[in-house]
């Protein structure tokens, strides 16, 4: 029997796009929350109602996800093993197998059999490019796959060994279909609003040649500064740390009076740390944290409990960090001291999924007030920004506010250990008011969805596509305004990583890009000075 399926308009689009191509590869770049696996798996199953004989492969990230894609791809009628190991047989009960990168990295030749015209789906497919054997693992076993369908929640680059089966323009990958933070915000009813409250605090630390520093997030530090900066400030034996969970705490429980089983997620620095903030946790609010870490072997089962339950907080290293679907988080702490964009942006991803059937869902990520991680979470504000102006514009919402705390008096609280780190005073709760609705609010989020006819798994055969309809895209002069703001934003960084000038900087920049001056440069020029500008930060 035939059933219906209802798909977002970007899946119904892309789904389309993808089978219309006879291309072997399609790398799908969607955000966070979007939906990739929903359209990953409608894919998967047409295609498989098509050509009964082919075998299904799924590629994840990490055991957790393994499950996650199993039981996600129960509900569609495909039935695929989690718990495939190189010494067994394809199963020949089950339409596939679900592995992880580790595992195609010394099992690629045990799948190159099995996978020979296969459907693979490559999930986040930028992992592979993390160790050197797994990119080899995935090109010795999907060599010969009928269609290897790749996907990522945000953009990303080669850094130094290609990933197989990604088609890049010099060292960026090229997605065949993009869904952007800012298209799902205009779309509504797909992902939630975020803002960034940026706690900023002044730290006292010992560096490792025995000497005392000080400074506040203010401060320009070097590389190696500012990385000590960072950890001392993310100490739970300092104040900073504590006041901060203090502040999440309390607009989880604001959250909570409307959603009450709204819960919160603080990403940690390691093991021991994720142990320390749910200490901190218990001591100062009476909260008993769900801790999930990598040397846990009950991990997986923890954040899915999680996940089917009530509980406020959640505490993890990684765990939760990418893919993890858990739609009711709605505060976040980034607590840790991994500073690369792709991981903060797939963390934030960890709270943008629309959930239920609330209009206002706005979600909150608290950060440290360092300027590499607060020029990522400008990028992302912008485009949250843009979509919630749009709506003020028109008279649909009132004005957006702005992601910092509001400050009182420059004060800091009394240092009382030869290490602190203590916060700047600060009042959140006006940031926080829900009197101030500035979230996206939509009245009819099914007039965005379109329905699809679906067949069932093999062997019965299934029907043919439908047509496509257009995405939502900025203005000429919004992208510009988008890029001119990055490459400040760029040029701040690299300042205080290099101690330049940013004349000097500009002058390099505008060299590579072929600028002659930012305010007359086209969006091909502005986006090749940003990529000019990302190159160099890399190799910082």
């Amino acid at each position: 029997m035939r059933r219906s399926l209802r798909l977002r308009r970007w899946q119904k689009d892309a789904l389309d796009r993808f089978e219309t191509t006879d291309r072997r590869d399609f790398l799908t770049v969607a955000t966070p929350g979007a939906g990739k696996t929903t359209f990953a798996l409608t894919a998967a199953l047409r295609d498989l109602a098509t050509h009964p004989h082919r075998r299904m492969i799924v590629v994840a990230p990490t055991q957790h996800l393994k499950h996650q894609w199993a039981a996600a791809g129960a509900e569609f009628g495909l039935h695929l093993e989690p718990e495939w190991g190189s010494s067994d047989g394809f199963p020949s009960d089950m339409h596939g197998v679900v592995v992880t990168y580790q595992q195609i990295a010394s099992s690629g030749r045990a799948l190159r059999g099995p996978a020979d015209d296969a459907f693979v789906i490559l999930d986040e497919i930028h992992h592979a490019g993390s160790e050197r054997a797994w990119g080899s693992g995935i090109a010795t076993a999907f060599e010969f796959a009928a269609r290897r369908l790749q996907l990522s929640g945000t953009p990303f680059r080669s850094d130094q060994d290609p990933i197989p089966f990604v088609e890049y323009n010099f060292d960026e990958a090229v997605a065949h279909y993009t869904y952007g933070y800012g298209e799902a915000l205009e779309d509504g009813g797909v992902v939630r609003p975020v803002f960034f409250p940026a706690i900023g605090g002044h730290m006292e630390w010992t560096a490792p040649d025995g000497a005392e520093m000080a400074a506040s997030f203010e401060d320009v530090l070097d590389r190696t500064a500012s990385s000590q900066r960072l950890r001392t400030a993310l100490s739970p034996d300092g104040e900073w740390l504590p006041a901060v969970i203090d502040q999440a705490h309390e607009q989880l429980l604001r959250i909570r009076e409307t959603q009450r089983d709204a819960g919160a997620l603080a990403i940690a620095m390691d093991v021991d740390h994720a142990r320390s903030i749910a200490r901190l946790l218990r001591q100062r609010h009476g909260v008993e944290a769900t801790v999930a870490t990598s040397d846990d072997p009950l991990a997986s089962e923890r954040i899915g409990e999680f996940a089917d339950s009530g509980d406020p907080w959640i505490v993890a290293v990684r765990m939760v960090s990418e893919g993890v679907d858990v739609p009711r988080l709605r505060v976040g702490i980034y607590a840790t001291n991994t500073v690369t964009e792709l991981f903060f942006r797939q963390a934030v991803g960890r709270l943008v999924r629309w959930h239920g059937p609330q209009r206002r869902q706005k979600a909150f990520m608290f950060i440290p007030d360092d300027i590499r991680i607060r020029t990522f979470s400008v990028q992302l504000a912008q485009q949250r920004t843009h979509s919630l102006r749009r709506r003020e514009e028109n008279g649909e919402q009132p004005p957006v506010e702005l992601d910092q705390v509001p400050g009182g008096d420059d004060e800091q609280l009394s240092l009382f250990q030869a290490i602190s780190a203590t916060p700047a005073d600060s009042d959140p709760s006006s940031v926080f008011d829900d009197a101030h609705p500035e979230d996206l609010i939509h009245d009819q989020v099914e007039d965005l969805t379109l329905e699809i006819e679906l067949a069932p798994p093999p062997p019965l055969r299934g029907g043919g596509s439908e047509g496509a309809t257009s995405t939502v895209t900025v203005s000429r002069t919004q992208r510009k305004r988008e890029l001119r703001q990055g490459n400040a934003d760029r040029v701040r960084m690299i300042t205080h990583l290099t101690g330049l000038t940013p004349e000097v900087i500009n002058a390099r920049l505008n060299q590579e890009a072929g600028v002659t001056a930012v305010g007359d440069a086209t969006i091909r020029e502005l986006e090749a000075r940003l990529r000019a500008a990302d190159r160099w930060i890399d190799q910082l």
